[in-house]
């Protein structure tokens, strides 16, 4: 191979291991149905309290098969939320949400 060519098939990769951990909380806030808005404000708030586990657990969520950015609103996702009985979770989801609803 070519050595101009493996820099070249490199860079994708290198783009894609540089996500941040907001964008990629925000990325899955949108893909459980949040709007685009709501979910970069929350994600913002969400990495700073919520730990890796805590993320990954509400990344897992059932009840937003099929949905689109938007189509639900942050009650129905604290209502949803509350399914993993952590209070931790469930208050920083509560907190952002209504910051967030405020402030955007």
């Amino acid at each position: 191979m070519h050595k101009a060519v493996v820099p070249a098939l490199l860079l994708p990769l290198a783009l894609a291991a540089c996500a941040t951990p907001q964008t990629r909380v925000r990325n899955g806030l949108t893909d459980l149905g949040l709007s685009y808005p709501m979910a970069d404000c929350m994600s913002e708030r969400m990495v700073d309290r919520l730990s890796l586990r805590q993320l990954q657990r509400l990344s897992s969520l059932d009840g937003f098969e099929g949905k689109k950015p938007g189509e639900i609103s942050i009650n129905e996702f604290i209502r949803i939320t509350r399914g993993l009985q952590d209070p931790e979770v469930l208050g920083v989801v509560t907190s952002s949400g209504a910051i967030c609803a405020v402030t955007r």
